[in-house]
């Protein structure tokens, strides 16, 4: 097996924060994913799945993201949206990345998201202890 780059050992140590999301990984106008996810993703979305330094992957355009985004989370999919947040100069090293968001199909309110044509219920549980006897 080859030395992983940096950028893979950043994604790898990301993932592993969010191992039951898809994680959109951002690199320069596009989100990839990679290995497992690049997989299935590849399969659900009809993407081409290609390969970089041995390992499966497969990217969108982070302009069209809101299309792929909704079709997984009509596919029961959970997303972990990883941006750079910091970008070196050039030959100074690699962009910091922070997952910004996670969106589920629970959780998803924005009209990109949501099937217009069908009711989209939301609600909302609050439990307290005030009526609990005291000792």
């Amino acid at each position: 097996m080859s030395e992983l780059t940096p950028m893979m050992v950043q994604y790898l140590k990301i993932r592993e924060q969010y191992r039951d999301a898809v994680l959109f990984f951002r690199l320069g106008d596009f989100y990839e994913m990679f290995n497992e996810d690049a997989i299935e993703v590849s399969k659900l979305l009809n993407l081409t799945l290609t390969h970089r330094a041995g390992n499966p992957m497969c990217g969108i355009p982070y302009h069209a993201s809101k299309i792929y985004i909704a079709r997984l989370l009509r596919a029961g999919k959970k997303i972990a949206i990883c941006e750079q947040i910091s970008i070196p100069g050039p030959g100074k090293g690699l962009a910091e990345r922070k997952v910004i968001e996670v969106i589920t199909p629970g959780t998803a309110t924005e009209d990109d998201y949501l099937d217009q044509t069908v009711n989209n219920y939301l609600a909302a549980v609050s439990l307290s202890n005030s009526g609990k006897r005291k000792k």
